[in-house]
């Protein structure tokens, strides 16, 4: 396993200061916010991120996220596959494996609509990434207005779209809100799980979980030991990504935050390789 740090953990952070704490703290990749990046880029090149990433010693993994895929009919696939040209050319020349990207709102639409858009538009965005040699990883969200909501539509999805470079992402807050089952883990093929985050939240009644309820692994009420369990069991061996997207955090100092948020997750699999104890 390897572990990751979400650029959303230090969201008012820059980029330089994300590269530079991840290898400060010990992880060995980072997930890059695309608006930060595309902040650097107003005065910096791709080669000085490559540059930094190389210093600190960490590996560039994903560049998230492109939201709204699936919503908005050909404007929107337009703009999501432009979006995802673009950041998959970013990618290739940094070295980063993979761009997150993330469904829309339902919108009135039916499950079978839902799944008819998504899985078109995701051909398109993953055709666009090998264009780069770059692969395009889907994760559901779990709040009451996304389209797709948990494991198993999103599996769904991703084996209907049928691209050798798409991949599905799950977040344990995500998996938690919109009621996916340990069950479900286990049809997902653990070589096509890219990113597994981690995170808790408070405790607070599912459909009214957002982001700002997320804390610290260990801090909250998630069952992130059968989680985290349930994917190992399936001989997943891949990124284990700490992203927590909590204000208090962020007015935090970013290194602190870092080395707590890796503390606590390394803490939570640790106990998982323990069997619970």
């Amino acid at each position: 396993m390897r572990l990751g740090f979400n650029g959303a953990t230090t969201q008012t952070a820059n980029l330089a200061t994300d590269i530079r704490v991840a290898g400060q703290a010990g992880y060995n990749v980072i997930e890059l916010r695309d608006g930060k990046l595309d902040q650097f880029l107003t005065q910096g090149s791709l080669d000085d991120v490559h540059r930094m990433l190389r210093e600190a010693g960490v590996a560039a993994w994903t560049i998230n996220a492109i939201d709204r895929v699936g919503v908005d009919g050909t404007v929107g696939t337009a703009r999501a596959v432009a979006r995802c040209r673009e950041l998959s050319r970013y990618a290739q020349v940094i070295e980063c494996s993979w761009v997150l990207v993330v469904p829309g709102p339902t919108e009135g639409r039916t499950d079978a609509q839902v799944t008819s858009d998504t899985v078109a538009t995701l051909r398109e965005m993953a055709d666009a990434a090998a264009e780069f040699g770059i692969g395009v990883a889907f994760e559901f969200m779990g709040f009451p207005w996304a389209a797709v909501r948990n494991v198993a539509g999103a599996w769904a999805i991703v084996q209907q779209a049928n691209r050798p470079n798409l991949g599905i992402i799950v977040d344990t807050a995500h998996f938690y809100a919109g009621g996916s089952t340990l069950k479900s883990i286990k049809e997902v093929d653990p070589k096509q799980l890219v990113v597994l985050h981690i995170n808790d939240v408070e405790d607070v009644a599912k459909p009214d979980i957002t982001d700002g309820h997320r804390l610290y692994p260990g801090e909250g009420i998630l069952p992130l030991q059968d989680i985290l369990g349930a994917v190992r069991a399936t001989g997943w061996d891949g990124v284990l990504s700490v992203e927590l997207f909590r204000e208090e955090y962020w007015q935090q100092d970013p290194l602190a935050v870092a080395r707590e948020a890796k503390a606590r997750t390394v803490a939570v699999w640790e106990r998982v390789l323990r069997g619970g104890q």
